[in-house]
C-alpha cells in the first residue's frame, strides 16, 4: 500500500488538493511547480562523483585487499632480520627499501596495515551496534529514556577522549584487542548523537505518523521508515570516525601504548623513523607508514563527503 510520500506525487492527489478549496488552486499550483522544480534542480546538480572519487575508492580498496591477503602474497617476512640489507633505499629485491635492521618496509606496511584498519572499521562497528541501536530507539520513543541516554552521552563527552584512552590502555595493558575495545566505547557517545538527531527528526514526520495510524509496530517504523533515512547521514559519519581511529591509533603507537614490536603498525613504524636520529639517515621508514595514512585518510573523508553529498535527503522533498 503507498504510504502519504508516494501519495503526494499522483496526479490524482494534485487535483485534490487544488480543488480542496475554491479560489486557492492557483496557488496551489503554484506551489507544486516549486516543488517539481526544486526536485528536478537537485537531480541535475548531483554530479558524477569525479576521478578524485574512484581513486580514493579503488586506494581504500587496495589496502583492505592487501592487509586482507598480507599472508598469500609474494611478501617476505615482515619480522626477518636481513643484516647484508641494513638501511637500503628502493630496489629491485625490496621495492621499499629496508629499515636499520634490514626488514623489508613494503612487508611491514601492509602488515602494519592490519592494526590500523581493525581498529578503525572494528571500532566503528561497535559504536553503531550500541550507540546506533540507541540512538534510533531513544530518537523514536523520547521521554524519560530520551533524556536519561542524552544526559549519559553527554557526561562521557566530557573527558577528553584521547587522555581517557591513553590512561585505560597503561592500566589495562596495549593490545590490539584491549585498544580496539577502549576505542569502540569512545565511539559509542558520538554515534548514539549523531544518530538520536537524525532519528528525532524523522519521528513526526508524516509517513512516520501514517504508519502509526495504520497500526504499524514500533519495530517495524524504526526499521522500515526511519533506518532508511537514518542511513545516509550514518555512513557519512562513520566513515569519519574510523578515520579518526586511525589517527588515534597511531598516535597511541607513536607514544609506545599501541601493540608490541615486533608487529609492524604504522604508528610504530613511523616512531622508528623517528628515533635515534633515524629520519636524517633513512627517511623512508618513516615516509612510506606517512604517506600511506595521509593517502588512507584521505580517501576516507573524500569517500565520506562526496557520498553525503550525493545521498544529502532534504527534509522539503520527503
Amino acid at each position: 500500500m503507498p504510504d502519504d510520500r508516494e501519495l503526494l506525487d499522483t496526479h490524482s492527489s494534485r487535483r485534490l488538493l487544488t480543488n480542496a478549496l475554491p479560489g486557492t488552486a492557483a496557488t496551489d499550483e503554484a506551489i507544486l511547480a516549486t516543488e517539481e522544480t526544486t526536485a528536478a534542480d537537485d537531480v541535475l546538480s548531483k554530479k558524477p562523483f569525479g576521478f578524485l572519487f574512484w581513486f580514493a575508492v579503488c586506494f581504500v580498496g587496495v589496502i583492505l585487499l592487501s592487509a586482507v591477503l598480507a599472508n598469500v602474497l609474494p611478501l617476505q617476512n615482515p619480522n626477518f632480520q636481513n643484516y647484508s640489507a641494513l638501511s637500503q633505499g628502493p630496489s629491485g629485491a625490496h621495492l621499499l627499501g629496508t629499515d636499520d635492521l634490514g626488514r623489508d618496509l613494503l612487508s611491514r606496511l601492509v602488515f602494519g596495515s592490519r592494526v590500523s584498519l581493525i581498529v578503525g572499521f572494528c571500532g566503528v562497528a561497535i559504536g553503531l551496534i550500541f550507540g546506533g541501536t540507541a540512538g534510533l530507539v531513544s530518537g523514536y520513543r523520547g521521554g524519560r529514556l530520551d533524556g536519561a541516554l542524552n544526559a549519559f552521552s553527554f557526561i562521557i563527552l566530557a573527558f577528553p577522549a584521547i587522555v581517557a584512552v591513553i590512561a585505560i590502555v597503561t592500566f589495562w595493558g596495549a593490545s590490539l584487542f584491549h585498544i580496539t575495545i577502549i576505542l569502540g566505547i569512545a565511539t559509542i557517545p558520538l554515534m548514539y548523537r549523531v544518530i538520536r538527531a537524525s532519528s528525532l527528526s524523522f519521528a513526526q514526520r508524516d509517513f512516520v505518523v501514517a504508519a502509526k495510524t495504520m497500526g504499524a509496530t514500533d519495530t517495524r517504523i524504526v526499521l522500515r521508515e526511519i533506518l532508511p533515512n537514518v542511513i545516509p547521514v550514518t555512513v557519512t559519519f562513520s566513515l569519519i570516525t574510523v578515520a579518526g581511529l586511525i589517527v588515534i591509533e597511531g598516535t597511541l603507537a607513536f607514544l609506545g601504548l599501541s601493540v608490541a614490536l615486533p608487529t609492524p603498525s604504522w604508528g610504530n613504524l613511523i616512531n622508528e623513523g623517528t628515533a635515534n636520529n633515524a629520519l636524517s639517515t633513512d627517511p623512508f621508514i618513516m615516509l612510506w607508514p606517512a604517506l600511506a595514512m595521509f593517502l588512507l585518510l584521505w580517501s576516507i573523508n573524500l569517500i565520506g563527503d562526496r557520498l553525503r553529498q550525493r545521498f544529502d535527503i532534504r527534509e522539503g522533498l520527503l
